[in-house]
């Protein structure tokens, strides 16, 4: 959809398909709405803002179409003019995915790659950030992970440094010494230690845990291991020992951090994280295909985007498989989503509970209306790549990683793969930090925009407003995107947030 120079209607028709319309802006009962082909439509009830309005009669156990696309069915008669929302819309029995997919050309390359301010690392890649990590091997260290950081919190306490950042979780013992809950966890601990926002790393255990400092470090390459230091407060004595030997060893690692200098870097060297959490009914409309026009910008210019949230693409997935690089890639993807279908059955869930409360007050009714609007985040870029939660990603251009849908979780999996730049598209104002990874927030609408401004790092909302385009958004974020990896602070960087969002994804019994 674009809206560039177009006049603000009341009602946003997406796709000439669509028997439903999004309201603009709250609409009253009884109102009679001029519809943009000069038709008009009586609403039958108040509608909020960013919620659905019925174009036509649509019957019972019929498709109810949004972006061209099945959302749901009706689960009973609703009029033209009519509010279209949870309390008659259904999942019903509609196949995700029941759409065609329109298959999407591959972006073309730039004439000239852009470039960017970094920090090139010796094993090549370049970091975004110049932070020192402590990571705790277990949550029985995370406390002293924390003390020694704290040491350093002041301003400017380590000139060169960006900071000090304890990186803790609530895991690491009380699981199997061996299977796919041990692996999880060190795979994002070894994605965190090497990652190029970490100019040197402390790793810090308490000395009897099932994730040992020691097989931790030996999985990790000789370049990476170079600039890592240990500790295990058991070795050093106890807890005060361990906090002051940890400072001492954060002094030295930040003298040889200090000489990192920025230099100039091509866009192939950026990797962006793409999230969205606190969605509404703008999301897909405005903040997610401005995301996807500035990622069809990186990629043009060899740059790399990470989509995922595999619970949230549920019912879209045939959008990516349509424009996947190889019927590998669309198969590994398929192969991810049926895993997920198997562990929601296996706990008692369905891959539908979503949307959650906070979606559905922002006028998303279904998971299918939900995922169709998360998948636009990704443009319309060749699929080259499916990796796990938190593998390293080595393929250029858009790339899909399976993660929960919960942030947080999802975002430390994209950081561990290698991801040193965060997008975050959010309508309801999520206030998301990603330390040691710089975050945007994109809001969908100018009301929250203007409501949480120094939160808030752009507004797509004016794509709904009808006063900016999805293409001249997406530039406008494409050159964000160069401003904070060159290091202009985010606005989460200037309030000090994300130091508690690395939250590891739990898989395995807890014993």
């Amino acid at each position: 959809m674009s809206t560039e120079g177009a006049p603000a209607h009341e009602l946003i028709v997406l796709h000439g398909a669509d028997n439903v319309a999004v309201a603009r802006v709250a609409l009253a009962e009884d109102a009679d709405i001029k519809r943009s082909d000069g038709s008009s439509l009586r609403v039958r009830a108040a509608v909020p803002a960013g919620h659905k309005v019925a174009l036509s009669f649509i019957a019972q156990g019929e498709v109810v179409l949004k972006y061209g696309q099945p959302i749901g069915v009706a689960s009973a008669p609703i009029g033209a003019g009519e509010h279209v929302h949870v309390h008659n819309v259904e999942m019903g029995h509609t196949p995700p995915g029941q759409g065609a997919g329109v298959r999407l050309e591959g972006v073309l390359p730039a004439e000239a790659s852009a470039t960017f301010e970094g920090y090139v690392r010796t094993d090549g890649r370049v970091g975004t950030r110049n932070y020192i990590g402590v990571l705790s091997t277990v949550n029985c260290s995370a406390t002293a992970c924390k003390a020694i950081a704290q040491a350093f919190s002041g301003p400017a306490a380590l000139p060169g440094v960006d900071g000090v950042v304890a990186i803790t979780h609530g895991s690491g013992c009380g699981m199997s010494a061996e299977g796919e809950g041990l692996e999880l966890l060190r795979r994002t601990l070894r994605g965190y230690a090497a990652h190029p926002n970490f100019a040197a790393v402390l790793l810090v255990g308490l000395g009897c845990e099932v994730n040992q400092v020691a097989p931790l470090v030996e999985g990790l390459d000789a370049t990476t291991r170079d600039r890592i230091r240990t500790l295990t407060i058991q070795d050093a004595g106890g807890t005060r020992e361990a906090i002051a030997r940890g400072q001492e060893l954060v002094r030295e690692l930040a003298a040889q951090a200090a000489e990192a200098r920025r230099s100039t870097v091509p866009v192939s060297r950026l990797v962006v994280g793409l999230q969205c959490g606190g969605s509404d009914g703008y999301s897909g409309i405005s903040a997610n295909p401005a995301l996807g026009a500035a990622v069809d910008l990186l990629v043009r210019h060899g740059g790399t985007a990470i989509l995922s949230e595999t619970p949230e693409i549920h019912g879209a997935e045939h959008l990516l498989t349509a424009r996947a690089a190889s019927p590998q890639v669309a198969e590994a993807l398929l192969a991810r989503l049926r895993w997920w279908e198997d562990y929601a059955a296996r706990n008692g869930a369905q891959l539908n509970n979503n949307p959650s409360p906070g979606n559905k007050a922002g006028g998303i009714t279904t998971i299918l209306e939900k995922s169709l609007g998360a998948v636009a985040k990704g443009g319309g870029s060749t699929l080259m790549d499916v990796v796990e939660y938190a593998q390293p990603v080595r393929s250029r251009g858009l790339v899909f990683m399976d993660t929960p849908g919960y942030d947080p979780v999802s975002a430390t999996g994209q950081v561990a793969g290698g991801a040193n730049l965060i997008c975050f598209t959010t309508g309801r104002g999520s206030t998301y930090g990603c330390k040691p990874v710089p975050s945007l927030k994109l809001a969908t609408n100018t009301a929250m925009f203007r409501r949480m401004s120094l939160d808030m790092d752009f507004n797509a909302g004016e794509i709904v407003d009808g006063t900016l385009g999805v293409a001249q958004a997406g530039e406008r974020i494409f050159q964000l995107m160069l401003a904070a990896a060159s290091g202009e602070r985010t606005l989460s960087e200037q309030h000090g947030l994300g130091d508690e969002e690395f939250v590891p994804w739990q898989l395995g019994a807890v014993m």
